[in-house]
């Protein structure tokens, strides 16, 4: 492999890190990580959010790359909308869940609808993101193989990067002394930054 492919290849991992700790994205994700009982489900948690975010952005860069189009601005937006909705809704609901629970943490014990709704957010963040990506590709590498590879290799950076921030946020819940109510405190700090940024999101893009 040639020493240029290698290296954007290189520079498409860490933009994908980099891609992975954008605010809507740690925000929206951290709803669903500050209610993990363990290291590990957060863990998985975040890297089932890279990985409907990477098939997202594969499936649609390959079609831009194949059939050579942009996505149109008005798209654009209109995933990004979505993407506030999404966040407003993350927050609401979880505000909404410890008013029921009279502010108690709840730890989640079931594994599959927790990762199932990891990557559905992954793969809305995927659509939102898909447009800025693919305009890179298209502008940087001509070689189709190259392209594909490229876009692999940048969602696998947003794997790596949600895995490590979704551990890190559990670490104070699991190994803090007062884990509860570093639990309740993270819980409800998240679901309020996730109303009102998707609150500010909406504001931008509508």
């Amino acid at each position: 492999m040639e020493a240029g492919v290698v290296s954007t290849l290189i520079a498409g991992l860490l933009l994908g890190i980099k891609h992975s700790f954008e605010p809507d994205h740690v925000i929206a994700v951290s709803t669903i990580a500050s209610k993990s009982k363990s290291l590990f489900r957060s863990l998985l948690a975040g890297v089932c959010w890279g990985l409907g975010h990477s098939f997202v952005l594969f499936v649609v860069g390959l079609l831009a790359i194949i059939l050579k189009f942009q996505i149109p601005p008005e798209i654009e937006s209109g995933f990004e909308i979505v993407v506030g909705m999404m966040l407003v809704y993350l927050g609401g609901n979880s505000l909404f869940a410890m008013s029921r629970r009279g502010g108690h943490l709840s730890l989640d014990n079931t594994n599959n609808p927790v990762y199932a709704k990891s990557v559905a957010i992954g793969g809305i963040h995927g659509l939102a993101g898909s447009a800025a990506l693919t305009i890179l590709v298209l502008s940087t590498v001509d070689d189709f193989a190259v392209a594909a590879l490229y876009i692999l290799v940048f969602g696998a950076g947003t794997i790596i990067g949600m895995a490590s921030f979704t551990t890190a946020l559990a670490i104070p819940i699991i190994l803090g002394k007062m884990r509860l109510n570093i639990g309740k405190v993270l819980e409800f700090t998240t679901a309020v930054i996730s109303l009102c940024f998707g609150g500010y999101y909406l504001y931008c893009h509508i």
